[in-house]
């Protein structure tokens, strides 16, 4: 690995000092998990259908077609709070009688409570492939509701059967590869706590995230998103950035908010960073 960092560390010998390293080591911990991230040559799995899959309600086949999707996850621990901010497209389909889904990702955010920046980039980001799922799909009072089941994914690592596999925990496992083509093992996210001390974490993960959905209007959807990743720290620029995070997402609806707004077919990710700021809200803040 690439320890060019190595030498901004602060020495051990200065008892101020190693408290610092210590601290900055427990904050590098928390800032390790994607977007997610939910952050590839993928599986996953889908999910068979119970009987509420089996017959779509008058008018479902209105819903078919391309959403730009808005998803925050909000995680902490004792250290730290994060947010994990992607867009990307969720595009519904019918087949069989079914209803459906398609994710892709296009983009994430990370901004934390602490002085501590933390980003992926958009190939790391795109990488997140789940595989097409049915979905539930129920009409009430004349809305629609969308239940989409988790599809377990595999980013930086090739699993065989992702929905029952656990993450190893050799980061030398011989399934890991570059999944965002930059060189290194797994997906990259960069971390900087100061000038001084900042790297990147190359990181394997699980990504395993459901919606609950409900129709506003005829092309928009809000609900919220429930987050049970893995993540597995393969490598890093520098080893004070191998610790590993434990997170856990807020039990907090309000804080894990996801919104489908319709668009047009062609929409692609460029497009749809263009056009960001007028389909969805800015970016929550980390204020609780």
């Amino acid at each position: 690995m690439n320890n060019a960092n190595s030498t901004t560390s602060p020495p051990s010998t200065s008892p101020a000092r190693t408290l610092r390293r210590r601290r900055s080591r427990t904050l590098v911990a928390t800032a390790l998990l994607l977007a997610s991230t939910s952050a590839l040559a993928l599986t996953g799995c889908g999910t068979s259908g119970s009987s509420a899959f089996d017959k779509l309600p008058s008018g479902a086949d209105q819903l078919v077609g391309r959403y730009a999707h808005f998803d925050v996850v909000a995680y902490q621990d004792p250290t730290m709070k994060t947010l994990i901010i992607s867009t990307g497209f969720s595009d519904l389909s019918i087949r069989d009688g079914q209803m459906w889904n398609q994710m892709t990702f296009c983009h994430a955010d990370t901004p934390t409570d602490q002085k501590i920046e933390v980003s992926i980039s958009d190939a790391a980001t795109q990488a997140i492939k789940p595989i097409a799922t049915p979905v539930e799909v129920t009409k009430v009072d004349g809305k629609f509701h969308i239940v989409r089941p988790a599809t377990p994914t595999a980013i930086g690592i090739k699993l065989t059967d992702p929905a029952n596999e656990v993450l190893p925990s050799d980061p030398n496992d011989p399934r890991i590869f570059d999944a965002d083509g930059d060189g290194h093992p797994g997906v990259t996210s960069t971390v900087k706590l100061s000038d001084a001390l900042k790297g990147e974490v190359y990181i394997a993960r699980r990504e395993i995230f459901a919606y609950t959905l409900t129709q506003q209007t005829d092309d928009r959807f809000t609900g919220f998103i429930t987050d049970n990743s893995e993540q597995l720290v393969v490598g890093a620029s520098d080893p004070i950035f191998m610790a590993a995070g434990q997170w856990k997402q807020i039990d907090d609806t309000s804080r894990n908010p996801v919104i489908w707004q319709r668009v047009d077919a062609g929409l692609n990710c460029e497009t749809l960073a263009a056009q960001r700021s007028d389909l969805f809200p800015p970016n929550p803040k980390v204020d609780w």
